[in-house]
């Protein structure tokens, strides 16, 4: 049976919290892109953390990408599957994609399990600024791509991140945890049940 880790709001608030000097001080993000929907609740929370005195609130932007599979058994938890699907992305035609270009651009997402939904999202973010980089004309303006992501699985990993992306230490995890299944609090539907199980369950 999979074991379950239920996370509360508090907790996420301070695990962003304790992760945000790191975020400004060794990415310093102009952009954050969160990928839907774990990672919108964790980077509306970071940007509190990350705005600075007279400087403007951080741009967030979004993405929609499915990789999970529910089982099918009443259960809350999924199964992890093997093709990721876009449902949301960027309008390559707009100034979304233009935005990007010559920026630093934090993706921020709730958990790194097998890391196949962060490399797609990497790879195709980083194909898709390069194309409207070049149609326009803005040679020599390359963004920049970090990660934040409230929880890695200390596991094999199916996905790779880029080589330079971890020499350079563009990856934070704020917390490592076993395979487990976390349970976060935006998917419960009972969120006093969903805090209760989490006070009672083991430290």
């Amino acid at each position: 049976m999979v074991q379950k880790v239920y996370v509360t709001y508090n907790e996420i608030h301070k695990l962003c919290q304790a992760s945000a000097e790191t975020i400004l001080n060794d990415f310093q993000p102009n952009l954050m892109i969160a990928i839907g929907g774990g990672g919108y609740v964790p980077a509306r929370i970071l940007r509190s953390f990350l705005k600075r005195p007279g400087y403007p609130n951080i741009p967030i932007q979004a993405i929609g990408l499915s990789l999970y599979e529910n089982l099918g058994n009443n259960d809350p938890v999924e199964e992890a599957g093997t093709k990721v699907t876009r449902t949301q992305w960027l309008d390559l035609s707009s100034l979304e994609m233009s935005n990007l270009i010559g920026k630093n651009i934090l993706i921020v997402d709730e958990v790194d399990d097998t890391r196949t939904t962060l490399e797609y999202a990497v790879r195709e973010l980083e194909k898709d600024v390069e194309t409207a980089r070049k149609q326009l004309g803005k040679e020599g303006q390359k963004a920049s791509f970090s990660i934040f992501v409230l929880h890695n699985k200390d596991k094999k990993k199916r996905g790779h991140l880029p080589e330079d992306m971890m020499k350079e230490n563009r990856y934070l995890s704020a917390k490592t945890v076993g395979d487990v299944w976390i349970c976060y609090p935006w998917e419960a539907t009972d969120i006093d049940e969903h805090d209760k199980l989490a006070e009672s369950q083991p430290c």
